[in-house]
């Protein structure tokens, strides 16, 4: 074996090997997370970091770039790094066996801090996941190097038994080559450890499953009660029946999601509790789901919007949500709002992940279906909808008001206390902004000439929509007919029949409000408080 494709081989085995004590590092740091806090493993909490840190534009071009799926893209690139930096590691330890192994210690160090930096941090045992990986990773790494080079059966590069003439000389042209026997170790040292890693793994999705499991079985053994207030039932004429339109009620599935969650928090209904307190509190609350259940049932159908979606975008969605109005919880804490002399004006509610987002007192309490729900469409909202308990406030969007997985509601100030979005220079109050959008026909369609049916939504959540207009080209505007409305907090659909004639044309909509405010042509992006413009779709006529 000539002495360049020995040494390509070793480091060959030193890049396998190095990426086995990641691969055995990550292994024990999962089962270490599962057996106290699953949010303090590694890949969760560097992922959490990662978000956190990571600019507010970058971040929403991910949403706009990725939509639900920018998530498994971060898993997927924080994996790519350690699969790197492991290669650069396995050749580093070749020569430096101890930095190798320091290096996999220094990223456990990475992943212990930002284990403890997280908002919901409980204690420093977050730290031990990470610390236990790293340990473990690094002895894989240190045996499995030693093998390679020699220093793990007695020899040593360059002297003892076996070194030739040239092999590991002073010059340093041929480091020590091991023979068949130490390559055979490595095998053997390295399948132990992949099947200890495999093991560990095993074990970990095996306790991850079974506390998941009782989130799972609380979940399916909620009933939800009939709601003292039902919505009203949704009419034939609120739903356009027309080929490419969404329906008015999105389903579950189909239900945009976006936030910061690397893993969806499942929820033991049965364990969870909602704390109210803080600035003109004067009762404070504790709430078992149980409560919620047994209190005044409300439901309505409410459309969602994403402050991250841009014009015309697919973030936004109708669902009928039950729930207790989140005034009368309030009310019962003694709370009063701005305009009756209340001292707090924001509410800040906070996540089992540590999210936090900061809502208006005034816009909770005006009289707005304002609520914290506990099902979605018929059935316990989803795990990735908020399971066990949300917020939802119609008119707001999201990011200042939709709170998933809820435990904790802080009354405060606007001036106490930037939430999470806010010290990313997102707006404090976000109002939801009128806006409509083109389902039908799709972009770059090419429709054949005669009637074309142009359709699609428009909303002004808490304000309702009074009118639709499309322009052809450069064209007059043209009224669309509106179906029914359902409620001023729900989209509205509209069609208009277009007389369509062969050529390229540029199709736009714009809608205007019930308080006489017209959708404005100015294009914004969505940061700070949601994006502005109109809508339009070029399509081909043949």
């Amino acid at each position: 074996m000539t002495t360049n494709r020995a040494l390509l081989i070793r480091r060959a085995l030193a890049g396998a090997g190095a990426l086995l004590a990641v691969f055995s590092s990550l292994a024990v740091a999962e089962l270490g997370a599962a057996l106290t806090r699953p949010e303090a493993g590694p890949l969760v909490a560097v992922g959490g970091a990662s978000i956190d840190l990571t600019p507010a534009a970058v971040k929403d071009w991910a949403v706009r770039s990725f939509g639900t799926d920018d998530k498994l893209v971060l898993r997927a690139g924080i994996l790519t790094v350690l699969a790197l930096s492991a290669a650069a590691l396995g050749l580093l330890a070749l020569r430096h066996r101890r930095a190798g192994a320091l290096g996999v210690l220094a990223f456990g160090a990475v992943g212990a801090l930002a284990a403890l930096g997280r908002p919901d941090s409980v204690s420093w045992t977050d730290a031990l996941p990470s610390a236990a990986g790293a340990l473990a990773g690094a002895a894989v790494l240190y045996v499995l190097t030693g093998r390679l080079t020699g220093t793990g059966t007695g020899t040593s590069a360059g002297t003892g038994a076996g070194a030739g003439p040239g092999a590991g000389t002073a010059t340093g042209m041929a480091p020590h080559e091991p023979d068949g026997r130490d390559r055979r170790g490595f095998l053997i040292a390295a399948s132990a450890a992949a099947v200890a890693s495999a093991g560990a793994g095993t074990l970990s999705r095996g306790l991850t499953a079974a506390r998941t499991g009782d989130a799972t079985g609380a979940r399916s053994a909620v009933t939800l009660p009939a709601p003292g207030s039902p919505a009203p039932a949704i009419a034939t004429r609120t739903a356009l029946r027309l080929p490419g339109m969404l329906p008015f009620t999105t389903p579950n599935k189909d239900f945009y999601r976006v936030d910061t969650a690397l893993v969806v928090p499942e929820v033991d209904a049965t364990a969870w509790r909602l704390e109210i307190h803080g600035t003109g509190v004067t009762r404070p609350l504790t709430l078992t789901f149980q409560d919620l259940l047994e209190g005044e049932l409300i439901e309505r159908d409410i459309t969602l919007a994403c402050v991250s979606n841009e014009v015309g975008g697919p973030y936004v969605g109708t669902a009928r949500w039950i729930g207790v109005r989140l005034a009368d919880l309030l009310r019962r804490a003694g709370v009063r709002p701005p305009s009756r002399g209340g001292p707090a004006d924001q509410l800040v509610a906070r996540s089992v992940d540590g999210m936090t987002l900061g809502t208006p007192v005034e816009d909770v309490m005006d009289g707005r279906d304002a609520m914290l729900a506990v099902g979605m469409n018929g059935e316990p909202l989803p795990f990735d909808h908020g399971f066990p308990v949300r917020m939802v406030v119609p008119g707001l969007y999201g990011y200042v008001s939709a709170c998933k997985w809820v435990e904790d509601i802080e009354l405060t100030t606007f001036d106490a206390y930037d939430p999470y979005w806010v010290r990313r220079k997102w707006a404090r109050r976000a109002p939801v902004k009128t806006q409509s959008r083109i389902d039908t026909p799709k972009p770059f369609a090419r429709p054949a000439p005669g009637t074309v049916m142009v359709a699609g939504v428009a909303w002004a959540q808490h304000r309702g929509i009074d009118r639709v207009e499309v322009r052809v080209d450069d064209g007059p505007w043209r009224p669309a007919d509106l179906a029914a409305e359902h409620t001023s907090d729900t989209w509205r659909q509209w069609s208009l029949a277009w007389k369509a004639v062969p050529g390229t044309h540029t199709l736009t909509v714009r809608a205007t409000d019930r308080t006489g405010e017209t959708q404005t042509e100015r294009r914004a992006r969505t940061m700070p408080d949601g994006a502005t413009g109109w809508h339009s779709v070029v399509v081909t006529v043949t």
